[in-house]
């Protein structure tokens, strides 16, 4: 008996987009600057929370973003005040991105009262209101149905906002996502998924755990458009998340971006990521690196090496101050293990 799947074929073919299939408009130096200092402080927060982590002053899981920088820090570009973000738990780099302090984030990982979830969420499940961050989700996947609810609020309330929802090559394999691209494909909700495909998901490398490695046709039975973009290229990924998020904001309902990129350490801490050579790492952070790239590409737009080493010192500064604020914050008080349990409602 044969099976005929030409109809998931059509779809795909009409839905499939090269990669850099939007305009690549250069950005200001402004624009750059600002984008270089994002992605060289979520770099270098990670490896000082890694260096924390192995004294033993972070516990509990912990998932590095370096390497990935490139992604968040231009899908921000496409963010607007009433827009809410979500994303998994490999989420420092968001919430940086999103405008968090690293001195309240540091503390967080710390497990100390000066923390955005006063100690209690560590790693995986920080949180910010006035940020319209949602976390950081420690199951795997289950920040896309909370995203897409997050979509439906925004379609709710008509504040014209849309819920930029973050997810994993891993992730992307979970039934609950299938769920969730269907809803929001039935009811058009303003929902921009984005595949953060660093090619390994937990430990296996994407051609081994996916039967169609092309995460961004995802949404084909769902009639949801998608495209892969260089997630390894800020202005690549700026583009696209301009230009997505205005397909979605449209009210044309949900749109997939995959983007391609490479995490340099392994899944957590606890993982010496023996599934892959030394070679192919080093390979890619001299050939692919994404703040390597950005740094030529400002000084071929007329910045200056003066410039980008004052950003640097700053950075580092920042990280200092924010280690400091981490160290001599207290651990949080006992009574603190009975509050944020339940919701209390006004008689």
């Amino acid at each position: 008996m044969t099976i005929q799947y030409s109809f998931i074929r059509e779809l795909l073919d009409k839905l499939e987009e090269p990669l850099g299939v939007f305009s690549m408009d250069i950005p200001s130096l402004d624009n750059l600057y600002s984008a270089f200092r994002m992605m060289y402080l979520i770099r270098r927060f990670e490896e000082k929370a890694g260096q924390l982590y192995g004294m033993g002053l972070i516990g509990g899981f912990c998932h590095m973003y370096i390497g990935q920088e490139a992604v968040v820090t231009g899908f921000q570009e496409a963010v607007k005040p009433q827009d809410t973000i979500i994303t998994a738990y490999r989420d420092h780099g968001h919430m940086l991105a999103v405008g968090m302090s690293s001195a309240g984030v540091m503390a967080e990982l710390t497990g100390r009262s000066g923390g955005y979830s006063k100690g209690k969420g560590g790693s995986m499940h920080m949180f910010s209101v006035e940020k319209k961050f949602y976390g950081g989700h420690g199951i795997v996947g289950a920040q896309v149905p909370l995203g897409t609810g997050l979509a439906l609020s925004h379609q709710y309330k008509e504040d014209g906002g849309i819920c930029f929802t973050y997810m994993g090559d891993g992730a992307a394999n979970q039934g609950q996502v299938f769920e969730a691209f269907n809803m929001a494909s039935l009811w058009k909700l303003p929902v921009l998924y984005v595949i953060e495909n660093n090619q390994y998901s937990m430990g296996t490398a994407i051609d081994r755990h996916t039967a169609i490695p092309q995460l961004y046709t995802r949404g084909a039975a769902q009639g949801i458009p998608g495209i892969q973009v260089d997630g390894m290229d800020y202005v690549a990924v700026r583009q696209a998340a301009l230009e997505a998020s205005a397909y979605v904001r449209s009210g044309k309902g949900p749109f997939i971006i995959e983007a391609k990129c490479y995490r340099y350490r392994g899944h957590s801490m606890s993982d010496p990521a023996t599934y892959r050579s030394k070679e192919e790492v080093d390979m890619v952070r001299t050939d692919q690196d994404a703040i390597k790239k950005l740094e030529e590409l400002i000084l071929s737009e007329g910045g200056t090496e003066q410039a980008l080493t004052q950003i640097i010192k700053e950075v580092k500064g920042e990280i200092d101050e924010a280690v400091k604020f981490a160290k001599e914050s207290p651990e949080p008080d006992p009574s603190e293990l009975m509050t944020d349990i339940y919701c209390e409602t006004l008689a």
